[in-house]
């Protein structure tokens, strides 16, 4: 089982910054691959940025450029810092992890928080 713990969500005007944190219990953090995804009201979940065990990333076309997934296997922590935040970027965000067994994917998801970009 792999517990994942959100933080760093709330308020922002347009154009402002945030970091988001995910902290990461139960498992071998560094065998896991990490995502974020988030889900604005009314909309399904999207992916958002992808971290791989090896450190490869990649992102929605939407954020890229201004947001950046980082990880800490020594923290178990994985970041997802947002610059040049526009209001479409309010959303609940969730952070997501797979681990592979035996060729299968095992998914865990955060309780997600809340990211509101308004002035």
């Amino acid at each position: 089982q792999v517990q994942l713990v959100e933080s760093g969500g709330g308020l922002v005007q347009p154009g402002g910054s945030l970091r988001l944190s995910c902290a990461a219990s139960g498992s071998d953090f560094s065998g896991l691959d990490l995502d974020w995804y988030r889900q604005a009201p009314g909309k399904q979940r999207e992916f958002v940025a992808n971290i791989a065990r090896g450190g490869n990333t990649n992102s929605a076309g939407s954020v890229r450029g201004r947001f950046t997934i980082s990880r800490d296997n020594a923290k178990n922590t994985v970041f997802l810092q947002m610059n040049s935040l526009k209001s479409e970027d309010t959303a609940v965000y969730y952070c997501h992890a797979v681990r592979w067994y035996s060729g299968r994917p095992y998914e865990y998801w955060g309780q997600g928080t809340q990211v509101t970009v308004s002035s």
